[in-house]
């Protein structure tokens, strides 16, 4: 698998267990197969950076892709609610993050490799939201299938790192590709904005997960 990490510097041999913990999937080194999307990530408004280009090795790595079938969206917002700093803004949120983590959390600490959604600062808001009851699982789930460049893949291990190679990088103009970023945000924001106005009679809510007792293989999700 060819992957590209956007910084501000250049990455020869990123180091393992380097990070911040609360990343959506914990500590780990967070790339992407676009080269474009890792351009965008590596900008400042104010500074160029470095699409660095990883060859990966999958052989005998775990790898924990949330894009299969038997994953849904509640296991991806699960595993933010773990990782991510959320703000509690009423009994629904406790009582949800709470019910979500009993139900539909996965344990990574297995895994070597995960493979999922990106919740920058756009994406995070549509997580934010549904925990605070203000938008419905399919909206979260439209909102998350928008396109392949909101997901990711983050090595967890040592072993993951030990497979990676470094195949050089780009550099990644200011310019051109900070303004590209923001208007993905932009075009996100929109989105939630819209998917906060009108209902429909099938939509389920953090409270109706709740109330009705939904687990994971519930056909309604």
């Amino acid at each position: 698998m060819i992957i590209y990490h956007g910084s501000v510097n250049i990455l020869e041999k990123p180091q393992y267990e380097k990070g911040k913990d609360y990343n959506d999937y914990g500590k780990g080194f967070y790339c992407t197969e676009s080269l474009e999307l890792a351009k965008e990530w590596a900008c400042t408004e104010k500074s160029n950076g470095y699409a660095n280009k990883y060859e990966l090795n999958l052989e005998n790595l775990k790898v924990l892709d949330l894009r299969n079938k038997k994953y849904n969206v509640l296991h991806w917002i699960t595993l933010l609610i773990k990782n991510r700093r959320f703000a509690i803004t009423n009994e629904i949120s406790k009582e949800g993050k709470e019910y979500l983590i009993n139900n539909f959390s996965i344990d990574i600490s297995e895994y070597d490799i995960i493979i999922g959604y990106r919740a920058d600062d756009a994406y995070f808001t549509f997580a934010q939201n549904f925990l605070n009851n203000t938008i419905s699982v399919q909206k979260l789930k439209e909102a998350l299938l928008l396109g392949n460049l909101g997901e990711q893949i983050v090595l967890k291990s040592e072993q993951a790192f030990s497979r990676l190679k470094f195949l050089g990088y780009e550099i990644a103009d200011q310019d051109i590709y900070y303004s590209l970023r923001k208007i993905r945000d932009d075009v996100a924001r929109k989105k939630n904005y819209e998917n906060r106005r009108g209902l429909k009679e099938d939509d389920i809510y953090l409270v109706d997960i709740i109330m009705k007792g939904i687990k994971q293989n519930d056909s309604r999700l």
